[in-house]
């Protein structure tokens, strides 16, 4: 290392706490506008040309954007068709068909493993809440559960949508990385369901078997009887339903098969793991490569998914057009502030690389021998930790550790995707906005809600790091 490796380094560190800082103090700045901020001040400090600082900018910005917004975009779309047709309904009422008491958590971590693949936390959280409430208020009256109910159905639902939240493409944290690591985003997929399977496992059902004899959370009576009655008419009638959702919700006349919901749901992730396979295992079928990868490309594979379920949950149910196309617009304005923060961390990640910051870390972590995949997880949990945003713990590290990975051809780019979306897990405390949907959800206390959210997504980011350590140790794809 050099002296001048020293003085970026020390930009970069600064940097780091100066945008901790523009958005947790008194000053409260929007994550993008102090990224932006940052962007700027890590520009004249480490000598970037003006013009050159205004060009990384808009350059990082734009480039972000036109690698993750259509797909955030497109899988908000899916996301919010799934749930307002009652394709989402029809999933989680096939999956728990005939589970017993016992197997209950576990077949609602399916179902939160399932829908959690297009939907963000927050929208999978709320349009699972009906169910359950229902499933829960029903073992509750049975008797046969020692302690919180809720608790034990909840926990696993929330473990399940945490990890594919920010593990598992197309999700926009993973695609943030994808892009700016330039990794195979079908093997990323790959990586990304194998190290969340345990994790779910562990946070969900076996977590929420432990800590549910030990709370007896329930949630308040007017909010209990507002989603029993929503998962009722979603389920039976549309009678009680706003206009806006009448439209597409599951009727008497036609309702959504089950077949159907699944393939809208799945066909998304499908057409990206072929690609992946196809590469892997049918190499010289340049043709077949040639189909697999246009439509396993995650902009084809959303869209190809969003026209197949506009078809058969909206046109092919007699759905009205111009509210279709409402429900679908709206769908969009609950994105608009992720994608904004999105384009300030590519903003960010670029000055950062012009200016040769990325190099430094990386005569760094080669002088003292870091794993990059734990220095990876590492920055995005501290930036998520004191942030309160998986998104800004995401960019920053991808940013931090992209030209490292660009000029260590030994790093597993996907393996390091996987990392850092498993280190902004970490530790969901106060300053997340999930930590409160899940607070005045259940109606918990603040300790109780730190068992719950905050426990489950510490592990969630623990045994993803685990096993992306343990992958690197295996042969790559």
């Amino acid at each position: 290392m050099t002296g001048h490796d020293i003085l970026l380094l020390t930009i970069a560190l600064c940097s780091v706490v100066v945008l901790v800082l523009l958005i947790v103090s008194k000053l409260h700045l929007h994550p993008m506008v102090a990224l932006l901020v940052v962007s700027v001040g890590v520009g004249l400090t480490s000598g970037l040309d003006m013009n050159k600082i205004v060009k990384s900018i808009t350059d990082g910005a734009g480039g972000t954007l036109g690698g993750v917004g259509l797909q955030v975009a497109l899988g908000a779309m899916i996301g919010k068709l799934l749930s307002v047709s009652g394709a989402s309904d029809k999933i989680a009422s096939t999956i728990l068909k005939g589970s017993s008491d016992r197997t209950l958590p576990w077949f609602m971590s399916a179902v939160a493993f399932i829908i959690g693949i297009p939907m963000f936390f927050e929208v999978g959280l709320i349009m699972l809440l009906p169910i359950v409430f229902s499933v829960a208020a029903k073992l509750e009256k049975q008797g046969k559960i020692k302690g919180s109910a809720y608790i034990h159905i909840g926990v696993p639902v929330i473990a399940a949508l945490a990890t594919m939240h920010g593990m598992v493409p197309p999700h926009p944290g993973p695609l943030t990385a994808i892009a700016g690591l330039k990794a195979n985003l079908g093997i990323t997929l790959i990586y990304g369901i194998i190290c969340a399977i345990p994790a779910v496992i562990i946070a969900g059902p076996v977590y929420g078997e432990f800590i549910a004899p030990r709370m007896t959370v329930r949630p308040d009576k007017q909010l209990l009887e507002l989603y029993a009655a929503s998962s009722v008419a979603s389920q039976e009638k549309t009678s009680n339903l706003d206009d806006a959702s009448k439209y597409i919700a599951a009727t008497v006349e036609h309702p959504v098969s089950a077949v159907t919901s699944f393939i809208v749901a799945l066909l998304p992730m499908l057409m990206m793991l072929s690609s992946a396979i196809a590469k892997t295992l049918f190499k010289q079928a340049v043709l077949f490569n040639k189909i697999t990868g246009f439509i396993g490309d995650p902009v084809m594979a959303l869209l190809i998914g969003l026209l197949i379920g506009i078809i058969f949950l909206g046109y092919g149910r007699g759905v009205d057009t111009k509210k279709l196309h409402d429900e679908l617009g709206a769908s969009l304005k609950p994105i608009a502030g992720i994608l904004l923060i999105i384009a300030g961390g590519g903003a960010f990640a670029k000055v950062l690389t012009n200016s040769n910051v990325g190099t430094a870390i990386n005569h760094l972590s080669s002088g003292i021998h870091v794993s990059p995949i734990a220095l990876g997880w590492l920055i995005a949990a501290l930036l998520s930790i004191s942030t309160g945003s998986a998104t800004v713990g995401i960019v920053g590290a991808t940013g931090l550790l992209a030209p490292l990975a660009a000029a260590n051809p030994s790093v597993s780019k996907e393996l390091l995707v996987i990392a850092i979306g498993s280190g902004s897990l970490f530790f969901n405390y106060a300053n997340h906005a999930g930590f409160w949907l899940v607070k005045e959800s259940f109606s918990m206390s603040m300790g109780e809600t730190f068992k719950t959210i905050t426990v489950v997504q510490s592990i969630v980011g623990l045994v993803g790091l685990a096993m992306t350590l343990l992958l690197n140790f295996m042969p790559h794809f």
